[in-house]
């Protein structure tokens, strides 16, 4: 086998090598997050009630992204563990037996953007106009979200072997078809007819099935490591297990942001469709913080899971601290981004003069969060790492679910809509917390035990 991958993720300096994995990450997913703003900042100049029907939509548009990208962290992590331990077959079958589980995965997308689609809007709001253009929006997504999940996957097959320029070119590619069909397809340009919410959606699943051929042609004449043979796309119980014991939390992990967004929405509707719209544009904005700290820590996942196959506990220790440093200063810039120019981006998605009073101070208030939910996500992704995707669940439930739905239910109830915001920053504070005392435990229990 070749093992010049081996020696990159086991000898290399740890800082060279954490930056040489998540600077073309970090590109990439920061590129990738335009599928979600690029969309809503086309849609906010075609109508405020479109801007609102895809905030709405978002929910499921993370699940799906969920799913795409917790599978992919299972099988990164499980074949980079055993790249590790030089186990050649079973590279193999981690990588095809993670594909036989996407194609579940679509099926069930697929379904439910058929059938339930329309009832999940309507859940929500009885505003016809919202209802229906949310409701092709969201089908088109799911009955093409074989190019989204399939994409996510090969992509983390590809870091988990150290491939991360290759990720890079695919989302950047992907990335710019979408902002490129966008405004032709949502306003009507060059003979194309205007077809508004749909335009958004079909420009977004052209973008996705680009970034997918790409992952297919970089996975099949440069990730040498693995074999992509049809014989071990046969199910291994025990290999579909391990993915599953990390990628099914990470899926659940990663969908705590749909159900979250799906319950605020829920409560910030009590108020106005205004205040769902200006959570929504939040919401897209935050994630390019977020998906500059994501892709640092998916650089984390492989690092760690390597040497813990390899059984190097210094090597681990030194990828944590660098990435709690690198997440806390992303942090960090992303509040004074946030905080800074509140008044600019509301500007940004062509906001009424009440969708400004409303969202320049909600920004200002949710943009604090950003140091504390850097640290916990981090934490968060060395669990990942280290095989206890449990763990990983429970820290992200306590910051987007457990703590902060409640919070914000009373928050609304006795401090109005900012009680809603101010729900944010008691969640992350109190998640930081006990994010620190677990990492001290993991740290004691697991790390400094490796022989």
């Amino acid at each position: 086998m070749n093992t010049s991958n081996e020696n990159k993720m086991g000898v290399m300096p740890v800082n060279k090598l954490m930056l040489q994995m998540a600077v073309p990450m970090i590109i990439s997913m920061i590129i990738g997050a335009l599928y979600n703003i690029v969309d809503s900042l086309f849609v906010a100049h075609y109508s405020e009630d479109a801007l609102t029907a895809l905030s709405l939509a978002f929910p499921v548009q993370n699940i799906i992204l969920a799913s795409g990208i917790g599978l992919g962290v299972g099988i990164s992590s499980n074949l980079s563990r055993y790249l590790g331990e030089h186990d050649k077959e079973k590279v193999d079958k981690s990588a095809m037996n993670g594909l036989l589980l996407g194609a579940v995965i679509y099926v069930l997308i697929l379904l439910f953007g058929i059938f339930g689609s329309e009832h999940f809007f309507r859940m929500q709001t009885d505003v016809e106009d919202i209802i229906s253009m949310g409701t092709v929006y969201t089908r088109i997504c799911c009955i093409f979200s074989f190019g989204q999940v399939f994409s996510l996957v090969l992509e983390k097959i590809l870091q988990g072997t150290g491939k991360t320029v290759c990720t890079m070119y695919m989302q950047i590619t992907g990335a710019v078809v979408n902002v490129i069909l966008d405004p032709i397809l949502i306003f009507g340009m060059f003979g194309v007819p205007k077809l508004g919410v749909t335009g958004a959606a079909i420009a977004t699943i052209i973008g996705q099935v680009t970034s997918l051929l790409l992952a297919i042609y970089f996975n099949l004449s440069k990730n040498k490591e693995i074999t992509f043979s049809c014989h071990n796309l046969r199910p291994d119980k025990k290999i579909i297990g391990q993915i599953c014991s990390v990628g099914v939390p990470t899926i659940i992990t990663q969908s705590m942001a749909g159900i979250m967004s799906f319950g605020l929405n829920n409560i910030l509707l009590t108020f106005s469709t205004t205040a769902a719209a200006v959570f929504g544009a939040y919401f897209k904005v935050q994630s390019f913080v977020y998906m500059a700290v994501f892709a640092l820590n998916n650089a984390l996942i492989p690092i760690v899971a390597f040497n813990y196959g390899a059984r190097n506990g210094k090597r681990i220790k030194k990828a944590i601290e660098l990435s709690a440093i690198y997440s806390s200063v992303f942090g960090i810039v992303g509040t004074i981004i946030i905080v800074g120019f509140a008044s600019p981006i509301m500007g940004m998605f062509n906001a009424s003069e009440t969708m400004k009073e409303i969202g320049i101070p909600a920004l200002r208030i949710m943009g604090t969060t950003f140091i504390f939910g850097s640290f916990s996500v981090m934490v968060s992704y060395a669990c990942q790492g280290l095989g206890k995707g449990l763990s990983s669940l429970l820290l992200t439930a306590t910051r987007q679910f457990i703590l902060l739905l409640p919070l914000a239910m009373i928050l609304g109830k006795t401090m109005g809509i900012k009680g809603v915001w101010y729900s944010f920053v008691i969640a992350e504070v109190v998640t930081v917390i006990i994010a620190a005392i677990y990492l001290k435990y993991i740290d004691r229990k697991y790390i400094e035990t490796i022989a």
